[in-house]
């Protein structure tokens, strides 16, 4: 009697009756879902360091901004949607909006920022089907592609794999070199544990690196770095931006990209993951709690939130409701007891996971139409210059310049909508201003 009337106030705020679910369902597929995506908080603030956020912050930061995604989405839409930084948002807020455009990275939370309101604004209103119309779904897939190769080349870097070479640029790594053989053996194990669908697989493979990486004597432990006050590494990063170059062209080139990337990709994981639970009117406010929780990334010190495709795992475990995610966020609050142990997992353990994440969003390619050269052309651009140009946005550019231009030259102008004119007209517009 005493457990029935302690869920009584869960099922009034999350109707679990209502969604054919229970606290205990819940609760599970809110503890499974954290295992398959608490990898995050290592990855994220690992690229995130790159852009010049200090590691551990960017831990807090992901974290922080996890629980607050979660909370969001669990409280405002009751649906079990998993929201963390995003793969691939993050390397295009390192690589390209700060080391490409020129930003530092608490500017590049200001685009964050902005990025996160127009996407508010854009969710409230009817731009979010319109934009999402008028992208061809061709292109669409051919970001994605684009991003995943990008991942794979960076841990294939980060992984000692590739690295420099004066003749060809890039070059194959030495075999003999303990960094890049002990990345081999932990992304043939994490192979292993993804094929075999074994729960929390990407966090079990970052353990097993980590621990080869101490038996190999390649990582130690720094007494100094365990007795680091976290909260006070972490307050220069809460509530950095920065909006100096609010004003300047490179500013407004990264928000538009930004805002675009994470419009487009949150269009198609929600839709998806409201239709996994049979609640496709349910799209709306996930949507729009998905645009909330992006504005909450800048002031936590992240990159953008998006709704992760792990959130299927949750789902398959039969969580239906906010419950779910909000169970996750409370997890994601708990990871903080071991930080002083994540600061100490190496590029060895990370680079597997960037290269395995990277070919599954390969797997997008399938949606492009290889035969129709209007169709696949662009997206080969925009596939093949993401990674090359080492720039999200320079890829998605000539793709977009391109599309257009093609359809006109074979007179199939009323393929294109309208507002695909004017996106390709800014894009092109960059390019002449770059070269000023």
């Amino acid at each position: 009697m005493k457990l029935h009337k302690e869920g009584k106030p869960l099922e009034k705020l999350f109707r679990l009756k209502e969604n054919h679910s229970t606290i205990k369902k819940e609760l599970l597929a809110g503890t499974i879902s954290f295992f398959t995506i608490v990898y995050i908080v290592i990855v994220n603030a690992t690229i995130l360091s790159d852009a010049g956020i200090p590691y551990t912050a960017g831990i807090v930061a992901t974290v922080f901004t996890s629980v607050a995604g979660c909370f969001i989405m669990g409280f405002y839409s009751n649906t079990p949607i998993i929201v963390v930084p995003g793969m691939g948002v993050n390397a295009l807020f390192t690589y390209t909006i700060v080391m490409n455009l020129g930003l530092t990275w608490q500017e590049g939370l200001a685009v964050v920022f902005v990025s996160g309101v127009l996407f508010v604004i854009v969710s409230f209103s009817k731009l979010a089907s319109i934009l999402s119309s008028s992208i061809p779904l061709s292109l669409k897939e051919a970001i994605t592609v684009g991003i995943g190769l990008f991942l794979t080349f960076i841990g294939l870097q980060k992984g000692g794999l590739v690295v420099l070479n004066e003749d060809t640029f890039v070059a194959l790594g030495r075999i003999t070199d303990p960094q890049v053989y002990l990345t081999l053996i932990t992304l043939i194990l994490t192979i292993i544990f993804f094929a075999k669908q074994i729960r929390g697989h990407f966090l079990i493979s970052i353990i097993f690196g980590t621990l080869l990486s101490f038996l190999f004597k390649q990582t130690s432990v720094d007494s100094n770095l365990l007795q680091q006050n976290v909260l006070q590494s972490y307050q220069p990063v809460f509530n950095a931006m920065s909006f100096h170059k609010f004003l300047d062209l490179s500013f407004w080139i990264a928000t538009f990209s930004l805002t675009m990337v994470i419009v487009f990709e949150n269009i198609g994981l929600v839709f998806g993951q409201v239709h996994m639970i049979n609640r496709p009117n349910a799209f709306n406010r996930s949507f729009q709690a998905n645009a909330l929780s992006t504005i909450t990334s800048a002031v936590f010190g992240s990159s953008p939130t998006v709704s992760t495709v792990e959130t299927a795992a949750g789902i398959a475990a039969g969580g239906r409701t906010g419950l779910t995610a909000v169970t996750t966020g409370c997890l994601f609050i708990s990871s903080l007891l071991f930080l002083p142990f994540m600061r100490l997992i190496p590029n060895s353990a990370i680079a597997p996971i960037l290269i395995i994440i990277g070919g599954l969003m390969l797997q997008n390619i399938k949606h492009i139409d290889l035969d129709d050269f209007s169709e696949s052309f662009p997206s080969f651009l925009i596939i093949s210059f993401i990674p090359f140009t080492y720039s999200i946005i320079d890829g998605m550019a000539f793709g977009f310049i391109v599309y257009p231009l093609i359809k006109l030259i074979l007179k199939r102008h009323n393929e294109v909508k309208p507002p695909l004119y004017l996106i390709s007209f800014l894009f092109l517009l960059n390019f002449l201003f770059q070269t000023l």
